[in-house]
Formats: structure tokens, sequence, C-alpha cells
């Protein structure tokens, strides 16, 4: 698991945290049944404090995205890749629609906008993809990490 960590951004270190590991769900590189790291271990990793991640773990949990196994720390539901993935796309149709507003709203008409559309997607679709999907589930014995942080200076 990388999470990285931006302490100059306007959103809370915990929400970044709900963030990318819902984000890394929706993609496939966190599956159901891994552990994620202790929040001790985690806070340790991310060189922030312990509270802020049990707040983070609250509320994947209490968006059912994580569970508690008794004796083993916390571990990703078996439902989570489908929350996460109707989250994700949630977001996306909300941050898109915002934008096809503000072209809408500019005096574009919907011929210019698909246009721009096209022409963008046909830039992405050449190009690889950030998110590369592991193949194989996890191993539910082995915890994920915090690989690095990201410390933005201002």
């Amino acid at each position: 698991m990388f999470l990285s960590i931006d302490f100059q951004s306007d959103v809370a270190i915990y929400l970044q945290i709900v963030r990318q590991i819902k984000a890394s769900i929706a993609a496939g590189t966190m599956r159901s049944g891994q552990l994620l790291p202790s929040g001790r271990v985690l806070s340790g990793q991310l060189a922030i404090n312990p509270n802020t991640v049990a707040r983070a773990f609250t509320e994947l949990q209490n968006d059912g995205v994580i569970e508690s196994l008794r004796g083993r720390g916390m571990v990703i539901s078996s439902g989570a890749a489908a929350i996460c993935r109707r989250h994700r796309d949630g977001v996306l149709a909300e941050r898109i629609g915002g934008v096809l507003a503000e072209a809408w709203n500019a005096g574009l008409d919907a011929e210019a906008i698909e246009s721009i559309v096209h022409s963008e997607l046909k830039k992405l679709s050449k190009t690889t993809p950030n998110v590369h999907v592991e193949t194989g589930p996890a191993p539910a014995s082995e915890p994920a990490t915090a690989n690095s942080t990201t410390k933005k200076e201002g």
C-alpha cells in the first residue's frame, strides 16, 4: 500500500488516508481480506498522530470498507471493492459534471463540448494509466504498508 500525505493540503490528513485507501481498493491494488497495518505502525510510517489513523479507520469501518478481525487487526471487507468503485464513480461524475457545466455556462454548445471530450480521451488512450491492477489476491497474512509519504513544502 502506498500512501502519500500532503501536509500542506486543505484536505484533512485522515480524509487523505480514507480517499487513498478507497481509491486503491477501487483500482484493485488492495483486495478483500488484505490486512492493513496497525494504526500505530501506520502512524509511525506516515509520521502522524495515531488518533488521525484511528479516525480514518473508523470512517472506513462506518462506510463498510474495512472490518476488525479479532486478534488480527483491520482487514478489507468482502464488499469493499463495490463500495469503493461506486464512491470513485460518484466523485468522478461530480467532478466531470462540474467541468461540463463550466463549459456549458461559458457558452460552448454540446457539439463543441463533445469535440473537446473526444479529443482529450483520444490523447489519454495513448498513455498508460497511473493505476496498475495487481494480478491475483493479496495474501491475507501480510499487512499492507505505507511505502512512502510526500511532504510538500510551501
